[in-house]
């Protein structure tokens, strides 16, 4: 494939993401334009930068669509170890909940939030992964493990479930 340049490149960039049913890794963008990974990095920050509502989650990154649906969203408190995210998360979107950030109290920053935009086993796995082989500290880290998530269903009893199962759990606040 022939090298995409510039205004081109990022056009096709947001064609890939608005079309993508699901997150679209740098890698695959980069394979794609047949540019480096580093270079989309680069695309992706110019395209935010007039405004494009792409989140880096992950998965890979996501055009973010206003919110038309009538997805239920609420922000639960939990705290927990690092050891039991995978149990947190399982829980939740077993109950048919995404997951769609986290966020901590920074004491030098304040609010620090990050997109997960988890919302099956499938993404817990790969979540779980790249924890794992980066060996990357979890934002709740910074806090003690303590941590709040964004999290939306379609029916407040998928709500409801999945805070009943994290309280059983002892992971709520």
């Amino acid at each position: 494939m022939e090298k995409l340049l510039g205004e081109k490149r990022r056009h096709y960039i947001l064609e890939q993401l608005k079309t993508a049913n699901t997150p679209v890794s740098g890698s695959e963008l980069a394979k794609a334009a047949n540019v480096s990974r580093q270079v989309i990095v680069q695309d992706i920050s110019l395209l935010k930068a007039k405004d494009e509502p792409i989140t880096a989650t992950p998965q890979g990154y996501v055009y973010v669509r206003p919110e038309t649906d009538n997805r239920i969203r609420k922000i639960i408190a939990v705290n927990h170890t690092k050891a039991e995210t995978e149990q947190e998360l399982t829980l939740l979107v077993d109950c048919g909940i995404t997951v769609v950030d986290v966020t901590v109290e920074h004491p030098i920053y304040g609010e620090i939030t990050a997109a997960l935009h988890v919302k099956n086993r499938f993404d817990v796995d790969k979540f779980i992964q790249k924890v794992r082989t980066t060996n990357a500290s979890l934002l709740a880290e910074l806090t003690g493990s303590v941590h709040l998530h964004t999290i939306e269903a379609d029916t407040e009893e998928q709500i409801s479930k999945g805070i009943a199962a994290l309280d059983k759990a002892g992971f709520l606040i």
